[in-house]
């Protein structure tokens, strides 16, 4: 986009030339709705920007358009047009004014500015506003008013981040590197075991340290942190290359510099090459604290995670997302809001990390961050649950008709897993025991004897959809009360009944409520006699209140082998630990070190699900009776 910076109103000029040769200065005048002497003015730094390709010359009164270069002039007319639109939005226009302010040597004419911007003042306000508040999250300020001069104030570390984080496209996306320094830069990390997205980074990093070093904008001194990082192997390959580029260039870059340009290399993204990864040296640390992370959802969540496959990924990841929040480097994520919708659990356990790195280290994990957290979370996860599932056995009991039985089985590939076992079953030898082997029926005919086994009733033509859910159900057959394969999105529904359900008093308060609930379900044998001591001992280690006005009271119950679910649901909010909880999800764990953890997975999700709509949360709270809760949970997939 070459001229950025240049003067915009010419544009309009070169517009009103490309429909006449000629015009007079009252009809330039009237066009542009400006003065005649605000036209000459205008012409006179057009004819600059033209640089001799043409010119516009008064004669007589008429201004008229001379070209001398056709090829130079039609693409300077496109990059003043290009400037000029450019100018057109909102975003553009602050990345404009940033530009400007941060080379300035003295403060901006705020009228000049808006005259050259060809904006009235009013917008040339509004967007200094916008600007102002994205700016102040970087510690940056913007002095003086519209009517007076504008100066940028801040640390030379502040204005740099803020450029390379929300301006750089605009302000040097044209900025031109010299070939050599481009080739030090490519040898350099063809021998160095960093990644690609790291070299594009240290582009950025380098054309901006270049361009504001060199127009006598020096980073100056660092906090103490930064000069730490000189003892980096890393940083000594960043020095070189720097004292390379320094030479060539006929200047010498202080340590500050330099440290800057290593920070696009410490704050990169973990390499997806293991090689690269491992030649990386982990630092000290980072295993005591992915520990302590597992360690810590474990006591929160009841959920472990046992030596999964890609912990040496998560420790590199670890490190240099501590290094991002240590020195300000921001990754933004492209899944944030994706990731916080679909794998809730993931996100949560996000958060429980978060919440030690922050106490661990002081740092604030960002939202984008805890998005690549949840990432891994997620992975790991689906990893363990891949492991504990044993090979899928289902069975497709048709009728006599074959070709009917191999449509149905066609179909039937198409929603399961590659991994499962589809075995064709005809009515006439089907036995109790054959069909007890399977994990899973599918049947277009009642079976002929009876079975324990989960039956999905099927048509020769079904709806894929709904068949999904009820085949996600029957992975879950053996590990509720009551499993009902509907198409009910809600597996949780299988783990309730009426003795698991209490609508509560408003007068309630939480502990009242759930003190209430347990003795009830001790009562019945459902929770065992200590289940009581031993949650409000373990709400002495954390809350157990959720978002949303969602609390999750968990803990471990030795009086059976499943996994004990009750809803307690207030009218209206009652207020706990600086919250309005609104519904009780009270969960009893099973002791046995065998107990399956995919089953707690799916239920926390659900839970979480419907702590996030607002909609759904309301009408499980205002549930009078178990019937209306099942009506309030029936979701469809």
């Amino acid at each position: 986009m070459g001229n950025l910076f240049g003067d915009d109103r010419t544009a309009g000029i070169l517009r009103l030339f490309s429909g006449t040769p000629s015009l007079t200065a009252a009809a330039l005048a009237s066009r542009l709705d400006v003065s005649e002497r605000t036209v000459r003015n205008d012409i006179r730094l057009l004819n600059a920007e033209l640089k001799g390709c043409a010119s516009i010359d008064s004669e007589q009164g008429q201004f008229t358009l001379h070209i001398y270069d056709m090829e130079r002039f039609r693409a300077a007319c496109a990059r003043l047009l290009e400037t000029d639109k450019f100018l057109n939005s909102p975003r553009n226009r602050m990345d404009y004014i940033f530009g400007k302010l941060m080379r300035a040597d003295s403060p901006l004419n705020a009228d000049e500015l808006a005259y050259e911007m060809n904006v009235s003042r009013g917008t040339l306000a509004n967007d200094l506003k916008r600007l102002r508040a994205d700016a102040e999250m970087y510690r940056l300020v913007i002095v003086g008013k519209t009517g007076k001069g504008l100066v940028l104030q801040g640390a030379e570390s502040d204005i740099r981040h803020y450029v390379l984080e929300n301006a750089y496209d605009a302000l040097y996306r044209d900025y031109p590197i010299e070939p050599e320094i481009e080739r030090m830069t490519l040898e350099t990390f063809a021998d160095s075991p960093f990644e690609p997205n790291a070299r594009e980074n240290f582009r950025r990093f380098l054309v901006v340290m270049l361009d504001r070093f060199l127009t006598d904008h020096p980073i100056g001194e660092l906090t103490a942190s930064f000069y730490a990082l000189t003892a980096r192997p890393e940083f000594s390959v960043v020095d070189r290359l720097s004292g390379r580029i320094a030479r060539f260039l006929g200047v010498e870059f202080p340590a500050e510099e330099r440290l800057f340009l290593l920070l696009p290399i410490i704050g990169m993204r973990t390499p997806a090459d293991i090689q690269n990864m491992q030649a990386i040296e982990l630092d000290e640390g980072m295993r005591a604290l992915g520990e302590k992370l597992f360690r810590q959802i474990r006591q929160e969540l009841d959920i472990r995670i046992e030596n999964p496959d890609a912990i040496e990924e998560f420790l590199y990841h670890l490190m240099f997302m501590l290094n991002q929040l240590r020195f300000n480097v921001r990754t933004k994520s492209p899944l944030l809001e994706e990731l916080r919708e679909k794998y809730p659990l993931a996100w949560r356990m996000a958060d429980i990390a978060s919440k030690v790195i922050y106490n661990d280290y002081g740092l604030k994990v960002t939202a984008d961050e805890r998005s690549f957290l949840a990432t891994y979370f997620g992975v790991f996860l689906e990893e363990q649950e891949e492991k504990r599932i044993r090979p899928f056995r289902a069975a497709l009991l048709c009728g006599p008709g074959r070709i009917t039985g191999r449509l149905v089985a066609a179909q039937l590939r198409k929603v399961l897993d590659s991994s499962v076992e589809l075995t064709q079953l005809t009515g006439a030898d089907v036995t109790t025991e054959m069909l007890e082997s399977f994990d899973m029926i599918f049947a277009t005919m009642d079976p002929p004897c009876p079975t324990g086994r989960p039956v999905i009733r099927i048509q020769e033509v079904f709806n894929e959809q709904a068949l999904r859910q009820k085949i996600e159900k029957a992975k879950y057959w053996d590990r509720v009360d009551v499993p009902v394969l509907d198409n009910n999105w809600f597996v949780m529904g299988g783990l309730l009944d009426e003795s698991r359900f209490f609508p509560l008093s408003p007068s309630d308060s939480y502990e009242t409520a759930l003190e209430t609930m347990v003795r009830a379900l001790t009562e019945q044998g459902q929770l065992d006699e200590g289940f009581l001591n031993r949650l409000r001992e373990r709400e002495k280690l954390g809350t157990m209140v959720f978002d949303h006005g969602v609390a999750i009271p968990h803990v471990v119950q030795r009086a059976g082998t499943r996994l004990v679910l009750a809803i307690g649901a207030f009218p209206k909010p009652v207020p706990y630990g600086g919250q309005d909880i609104r519904v009780i999800f009270l969960m009893g764990i099973p002791e046995t070190e065998d107990s399956d953890d995919g089953m707690l997975i799916r239920v926390y999700e659900e839970i979480i699900r419907v702590a996030q709509e607002p909609a759904l949360l309301e009408k499980v709270a205002g549930a009078q009776n178990f019937q209306s809760l099942l009506r309030a949970l029936y979701r469809q997939a």
